[in-house]
């Protein structure tokens, strides 16, 4: 069976999943395409005709007015004071740690459950990062866990807000001003989530937010940070800006523009802001769209999981999700990966991510586990995800509600 890779959600990679490779029972001929797909990029007929203006008009160059535009959708939408539209929500992240002046010998805390990005950027400024556990529930950090892993040189908390679904962000952000420590939300999967009304990636210090291709919201590849503290504001531009104060010049603030300190180009293309801007004005529209999709599974699944079949994962009362991934966590890995392979059988591409960053060579190598992630460990060998993407037909969705119920009642008993 093809494997899937943990980031790319689902494109066909090689004849392994996770390290280990599956076999299939011999004589089984899989389809060639899945009669339901794992995902499909989200389509913007609007977002095309933007780019079509953008091109006559040539406005190519970033920071043009479909780059403002998003940047005042997202303000709005957030309750930020400062957005500021980059290239990915890697380079926002990357962006964060310069923010906060992350030199060797600091220490970032992160969830091991998580993506590569979030480490790079820390590494990358020669910080350590110290992976934690997650909660079973919502394979969120768990904040008792960040607060034993505090340390004099501890200098931020990364919060990864996982499937949309927020993290305990009222808890964490005690923690860190007890610590004195800043708190960045990984927003990546949140656009469109919120947690007691508040929108995920305006309560930490600073947010990054990723419109990647596999998004609730797509550019191509694209993302923001979000600026929640003011005197964060000006260093961020001077950043993104090559190290200038373009900025500043374009606002006629200055005669002209100098190289100021070290930065980076990290602003988003103009063409990608251009496609990006109508999907973020039908932000509302397209959650509940996509939430028609979630809906159905969470209600489809809601009796195998009170017979022990499988678990959903858990919505907390203070979050309200925005419908980017729909998980299942079955008994065991074995149970997990007899589903994947069954569901690909009945033209159903489902996958599962991710291989926990504390056991990746690089993770080994540049960072260092607090305790022993149990909660990490057996989620990423047990969770399953299901297909989900904007406008998802009803018909998609029974059939891979109906593949699962029926492989789970022929499934043999787990010892």
């Amino acid at each position: 069976m093809p494997a899937v890779d943990a980031y790319s959600h689902g494109v066909p990679r090689s004849g392994r999943i996770g390290g280990r490779r599956l076999r299939s029972d011999p004589g089984t001929r899989l389809p060639l395409a899945p009669r339901v797909p794992f995902l499909r990029a989200p389509a913007s007929a609007a977002g095309a005709v933007a780019v079509a203006e953008a091109l006559r008009n040539g406005h190519l160059k970033a920071r043009g007015p479909a780059t403002a535009r998003c940047e005042r959708l997202l303000q709005d939408q957030l309750s930020a004071p400062t957005v500021l539209m980059t290239q990915s929500c890697t380079a926002a992240l990357e962006l964060s740690a310069l923010l906060l002046g992350v030199v060797a010998g600091d220490e970032i805390i992160m969830p091991s459950f998580g993506f590569a990005s979030a480490a790079n950027a820390f590494v990358l400024r020669g910080a350590t990062p110290v992976f934690v556990d997650v909660l079973p529930g919502t394979l969120n950090i768990d904040p008792a866990e960040v607060r034993a892993a505090l340390t004099a040189r501890t200098r931020a908390v990364v919060v990864v807000h996982y499937a949309g679904t927020a993290a305990p962000m009222d808890e964490l952000l005690a923690i860190a001003a007890t610590a004195g420590v800043a708190i960045i939300e990984d927003a990546a999967q949140g656009i469109g989530a919120s947690y007691r009304g508040r929108a995920l990636g305006s309560m930490g210090a600073l947010g990054a937010i990723s419109f990647d291709a596999t998004k609730n919201l797509a550019s191509g590849s694209g993302g923001a940070l979000v600026i929640n503290d003011p005197a964060l504001a000006s260093a961020a531009e001077t950043l993104r800006d090559y190290g200038t104060d373009r900025a500043r010049f374009a606002r006629g603030e200055v005669e002209h523009y100098r190289w100021m300190q070290v930065g980076s180009n990290f602003a988003m293309n103009e063409l990608a802001a251009a496609y990006l801007a109508p999907q973020l004005a039908d932000l509302a529209g397209i959650t509940q769209r996509r939430q028609a999709s979630w809906n159905a599974y969470q209600d489809a699944f809601a009796e195998p999981e009170r017979r022990g079949l499988l678990r959903r994962l858990t919505v907390p009362e203070s979050c309200t999700p925005n419908a980017h991934i729909f998980g299942l966590l079955l008994p065991t890995a074995a149970d997990r990966d007899r589903l994947l392979r069954e569901l690909a059988e009945d033209g159903v591409e489902a996958t599962f991510h991710y291989v926990p960053l504390h056991s990746a060579p690089a993770g080994l190598r540049y960072g260092r586990a607090h305790g022993t992630l149990p909660h990490t460990e057996a989620s990423s060998a047990r969770l399953l995800r299901l297909p989900l993407w904007n406008d998802m037909p009803r018909a998609d969705a029974g059939h891979v509600i109906t593949s699962v119920l029926r492989r789970l009642e022929s499934a043999p008993v787990t010892a």
